[in-house]
C-alpha cells in the first residue's frame, strides 16, 4: 500500500458515524456498482467496439444522437439566432441549403474557477438569456452539436446534463424551488468549518466513506478518486440541498450513472450538445507522480462508452458495463458482469484525479489546498486506507476492458486495469480531442477558456500549443489538424490573443477544410479596467454568494463585450462577429462557395489570427488590472484587503498620527520644564515658612505612583 506516513496523519477514529442507510429509499451505498450481473449475448451484441485510425466510426447511438439533434432541433435553432429579414452578417439563411456548420463547445478544467467561468461565458452564449440575446450572442450555445468537459469542465457538463439542462444561473444560484444550485459557498471537504471531529464534518466524512467502502466490498479497488468523486456529486449533481446536506435523506447522487443521461428529457428529446468527458492515462505500474508526456492514451467517456480514438488503441466500451474485466473483448468471469461503475460523480472525479501530482510526503499534505481542505481530504484518506484495500491510491482506478488489444501498439494491452487521472496532466488542459476527432466532422470549436497558466491565473495559450503540437505528430491519422496558432507562449502574449476573444483558422486552404475554425473565447481582465474577480486559483473550493454571482456577472460581460483596439469600450458589434464565426464554414458547403460576407469581412479583420501578420498586444484595451481582487472577503482577507484597498490613507494617517504625537510630546517636555522652575521657586519659598503648614515642602504632596504591564504584554 502507499504512502505509509498518511496513517499517521489523524488517526482518531470518528465519533459520530454515519446515518445508516435507509434501505427503502436511494441511499449513500448506491454508490456500490453491481456485480455478477448477467452480461448481455456478446455474439449479438458485443462489449467492445474496435476500429482502425483511417476508417474511424463512432457509436451508432451517438450518430444517430447527432443525426436527430441535426434535423430535428438545428434548423430553427439556426433560424431562431441567425435569422430575419435583414441580419447584421449579411447572409440569406436559406442560400446555405440546410447545411449549417456542426460545433463544438470545449470546457477545460481548472476546478471551481473553470466550472464558474464556463457558467458565466455560457450563459452569455445562451439565447434564454435576455441580455445575450440582444446582444447577437446568445443562440451559440442552442446550435452546438458537442461539448467537451475536463476536469472542472466536465462539472459544469455533467451538472447541466444531470439537472435537465436549467437555465445557467439557476443552475449555479438555484431559483428557490426545485435547484438548489451548487452550494459553492459550502466548502468542499470540510462543509462544517475547519474543525475535522464537529459532530456535522463527522456525519459528512461517514457518509462519504460509506459510499466508497460499500464499492469496496464489492471486491472492486478504490482510490483517492471516490471520496473526491462523492464530494463532487454533493454540489453538481441534484439530490443535495442545505437542508440535507449533513444527512442522509437523500442518496447524495450515488446511485446516478453517467450511462442513464439518455434516459433525462433534455436527452431524449435532443435539445443539448453530446456531451463527452476526458481523462488522460497514466502507464499501469509507472507510478508517475509528475506530468506526462504526450504519448500516454487519452481517453473520452460519454454516455454511451469508454473510448479513445488516439491510433494506438482506436477502441470503445459499452459504458453500461465499464466495470467489467474484459480480456480480447469477453468478460474474464463468463457470463457475469459488472454494472453502475459508471456513477455521475465518478466519472466526474475521474477527469478531474489530480492527486498523482499532489501528495506532499514530507508533510502528510496535498500540496495546492487550503490547510482545511488538504487536512480534511488527508483525513478521509487515512480512513479509507484503514477500511478498504485500494490499487493505486492516486488514481482512478478502472478495470481495463482493453486488456489483450492492439498488443503491439497499446502500451497497456497485457493490464488488466487502467490508472486513469486528471485530464490536464499532459498539458492538454483544453479538452479538444474528442472534437478533433476526424469521425465527428468539426467545422467550428468554441474554446471557453477557463486555464490558469500565467502568475495571475489567465490562459497563455499554453494548452491549444500541447494540443496543436499532439495533433500533428501522435494524432496525425486520426484527427483534424489544428489551426494556425502562435507556436509559443511568449507569441501568444506578444500577439495579446491570450487576452481577447480570437477567431483561429479563418481561411483554410484545402476543401474540404483540413481544421476546423476555432472560437478562442479566454477568461481576461474586464476592459473597463474594473478588478478581476473571475482568475482565482485553481484550488479554490470555496465561494461566496456575492463572490460566485459577480464572478459570473463579470464573466458574462466579458463573452458579450469583444474589445475595441486600443480602447476600453466593448465592441458594440461583437455579436455579429460572432455570428460570422460560426456560420463562415457553411459558405463551403455549397456549390459554389459563397463570398464572404461585407460586414463578416470586416468583423475577421479584427477578430482574425493571421499568422504572416500577427496581431500585437499592443492593441489590447488599456489600463487593465490583472491582480486578483477578492470581492468579498472573509475573516482574516477581510482585514487584509481593508488594509491592501487604503494603505494610502492610512498611511497618511499614520504620518499624521506621528506628527501629533511628536507635538505632544513637545508640549509635555515643555510643561515638564516649566513645572520643575515652578516647582523650584515653591521649594525655595517653603524654606522659609516651615513652620505655616504642616507639609514642609510642595514635592511631599505628589503621592507615589506604581505601574503595572498588563499580563500580555509581561514578555516584553
Amino acid at each position: 500500500m502507499l504512502y505509509g506516513a498518511l496513517f499517521a496523519v489523524l488517526t482518531v477514529v470518528a465519533t459520530v458515524p454515519a446515518q445508516q442507510p435507509d434501505p427503502s429509499q436511494d441511499s449513500v451505498d448506491d454508490y456500490a456498482p453491481s456485480s455478477n450481473v448477467q452480461c448481455p449475448d456478446i455474439s449479438t451484441a458485443p462489449l467492445i467496439r474496435v476500429f482502425t485510425p483511417e476508417n474511424q466510426t463512432l457509436h451508432p447511438d451517438e450518430t444517430e444522437y447527432i443525426g436527430q439533434r441535426t434535423s430535428k432541433v438545428l434548423p430553427d435553432a439556426w433560424s431562431a439566432w441567425l435569422g430575419g429579414e435583414l441580419p447584421a452578417h449579411g447572409y440569406d439563411l436559406a442560400d446555405f441549403g440546410g447545411k449549417y456548420p456542426k460545433i463544438g463547445i470545449a470546457i477545460p478544467g481548472g476546478g471551481l474557477r473553470s466550472a464558474l467561468y464556463a457558467a458565466g461565458t455560457l450563459n452569455a452564449l445562451d439565447a434564454r438569456n435576455d441580455s445575450a440575446k440582444a446582444a447577437g450572442t446568445g443562440g451559440l450555445l442552442q446550435v452546438a452539436s458537442y461539448i467537451s468537459g475536463l476536469s472542472g469542465g466536465s462539472w459544469i457538463t455533467g451538472s447541466l446534463y444531470f439537472n435537465n439542462w436549467p437555465k445557467i444561473n439557476e443552475l449555479v444560484l438555484g431559483n428557490g424551488k426545485d435547484l438548489e444550485g451548487w452550494l459553492l459557498d459550502v466548502p468542499f471537504v470540510t462543509p462544517d468549518g475547519i474543525n475535522l471531529f464537529s459532530d456535522k464534518n463527522q456525519a459528512f466524512f461517514g457518509s462519504v466513506l460509506w459510499s466508497v467502502m460499500s464499492k469496496a466490498y464489492k471486491g472492486i479497488d478504490t482510490s483517492m478518486t471516490d471520496p473526491w468523486s462523492r464530494l463532487i456529486s454533493y454540489h453538481f449533481l441534484n439530490q443535495t440541498s442545505r437542508s440535507n446536506f449533513f444527512t442522509n435523506d437523500t442518496a447524495h447522487g450515488a446511485g446516478q450513472l453517467w450511462s442513464h443521461i439518455p434516459r433525462i428529457p433534455t436527452y431524449q428529446q435532443f435539445q443539448a450538445p453530446f456531451p463527452i468527458v476526458v481523462s488522460d492515462s497514466r502507464p499501469v505500474g509507472s507510478n508517475l507522480t509528475t506530468a506526462l508526456s504526450l504519448d500516454p492514451i487519452v481517453y473520452e467517456i460519454t454516455p454511451l462508452e469508454l473510448a479513445s480514438y488516439d491510433p494506438n488503441l482506436s477502441a470503445g466500451m459499452n459504458l453500461t458495463y465499464a466495470g467489467t474485466h474484459l480480456s480480447n473483448g469477453k468478460p474474464e468471469n463468463g457470463s457475469a458482469c459488472v454494472t453502475g461503475f459508471d456513477q455521475a460523480g465518478f466519472i466526474m472525479g475521474t477527469s478531474a484525479s489530480l492527486f498523482n501530482q499532489l501528495f506532499d510526503f514530507a508533510h502528510n499534505t496535498l500540496s495546492e489546498f487550503s490547510s482545511s481542505d488538504s487536512s480534511g481530504l488527508v483525513y478521509v484518506l487515512s480512513r479509507q486506507l484503514r477500511e478498504v484495500r485500494t490499487r493505486a491510491d492516486d488514481v482512478a482506478n478502472w478495470p481495463s476492458p482493453f486488456n489483450g488489444l492492439k498488443s503491439a501498439t497499446f502500451e497497456d494491452s497485457n493490464k488488466t486495469w487502467l490508472e486513469l487521472l486528471d485530464g490536464a496532466s499532459n498539458n492538454e488542459n483544453v479538452p479538444y480531442a474528442p472534437l478533433f476527432v476526424k469521425a465527428r466532422g468539426m467545422d467550428v470549436i468554441v474554446t471557453i477558456e477557463g486555464s490558469s497558466d500565467d502568475p495571475n491565473n489567465f490562459p497563455n495559450g499554453t494548452s491549444p500549443i500541447f494540443s496543436s503540437l499532439r495533433q500533428s505528430t501522435i494524432l496525425r491519422s486520426s484527427h483534424q489538424q489544428f489551426p494556425p496558432i502562435p507556436q509559443n507562449v511568449e507569441a501568444f502574449i506578444e500577439t495579446g490573443v491570450n487576452a481577447r476573444p480570437t477567431f483561429f483558422g479563418c481561411d483554410p486552404t484545402q476543401s474540404p477544410p483540413e481544421y476546423p475554425l476555432v472560437i478562442y473565447l479566454p477568461n481576461a481582465p474586464p476592459l473597463n479596467g474594473d478588478d478581476p474577480v473571475t482568475n482565482t486559483a485553481t484550488f479554490t473550493l470555496t465561494y461566496t454568494l456575492k463572490h460566485t454571482s459577480l464572478f459570473l456577472d463579470q464573466a458574462h460581460l466579458n463573452a458579450i463585450s469583444g474589445f475595441t483596439p486600443r480602447s476600453t469600450a466593448p465592441d458594440l458589434l461583437y455579436g455579429t462577429c460572432l455570428q460570422c464565426a460560426a456560420i463562415d464554414r457553411a459558405r463551403l458547403k455549397v456549390s459554389p462557395p459563397l463570398p464572404r460576407s461585407k460586414a463578416c469581412t470586416t468583423c475577421f479583420q479584427r477578430y482574425c489570427y493571421d499568422p504572416q501578420h500577427p496581431p500585437s498586444k499592443a492593441d489590447l484595451p488599456p489600463g487593465r488590472k490583472f491582480t486578483f481582487v477578492d470581492p468579498d472577503p472573509q475573516g482574516f482577507a477581510r482585514l487584509g484587503n481593508f488594509f491592501a484597498r487604503n494603505k494610502f490613507a492610512l498611511i497618511g494617517g499614520l504620518i499624521g498620527l506621528l506628527a501629533l504625537i511628536g507635538l505632544l510630546i513637545a508640549g509635555l517636555l515643555w510643561r515638564k520644564k516649566r513645572l520643575l522652575g515652578r516647582q523650584q521657586t515653591y521649594t525655595r519659598v517653603s524654606e522659609f515658612h516651615d513652620d505655616d503648614a504642616p507639609w514642609s515642602r510642595y514635592s511631599e504632596l505628589r503621592g507615589t505612583e506604581a505601574y503595572e504591564l498588563p499580563n500580555h504584554r509581561g514578555a516584553l
